[in-house]
């Protein structure tokens, strides 16, 4: 049934975003981190968000056959966490830290609060789409039941 799939889109994207939420926090929580259980700084970590794949017969079907719901999304998933790798590392001079270098630098994770506020601000607004996208086939659904009586 189309309802339970249009609700059923708006979950997974509301729950991609409560990931990408989760990593956004962590790189707020580890601004300043510059030793990890390994040694090394803090890196940045990114959401690689991707479409969830056909996995029902009934939708295979209709791609095959030319269906006009042929190409009705399945859902987004996370499908990786990456360490980004791209930014560079903040480098501040300070002799006097326990992590400084032979040179009297600290090497401080690449990650920029405001980058951050702002994809967590992003994040915050894609849910609160999906959640009214839910929202308003909740109430097709429940007017539709009302057309019964």
């Amino acid at each position: 049934m189309a309802i339970f799939s249009a609700l059923n889109i708006s979950a997974t994207g509301m729950s991609a975003q409560r990931i990408r939420m989760d990593i956004l926090a962590q790189n707020m929580a580890n601004v300043m981190t510059t030793r990890t259980e390994d040694g090394t700084p803090y890196i940045r970590k990114n959401v690689i968000f991707q479409e969830k794949p056909a996995n029902s017969f009934s939708t295979i079907l209709n791609s095959m056959t030319g269906s006009r719901n042929a190409y009705i999304g399945n859902g987004v998933k996370v499908s990786e966490i990456v360490e980004d790798t791209k930014t560079p590392m903040n480098m501040v001079y300070d002799p006097s830290h326990p992590d400084a270098d032979e040179n009297g630098y600290v090497t401080y994770p690449n990650v920029n609060a405001i980058t951050e506020m702002t994809d967590l601000i992003d994040a915050t607004r894609a849910y609160e789409a999906n959640v009214t996208a839910f929202n308003a086939t909740k109430s097709m659904a429940l007017k539709a039941l009302e057309i019964g009586r």
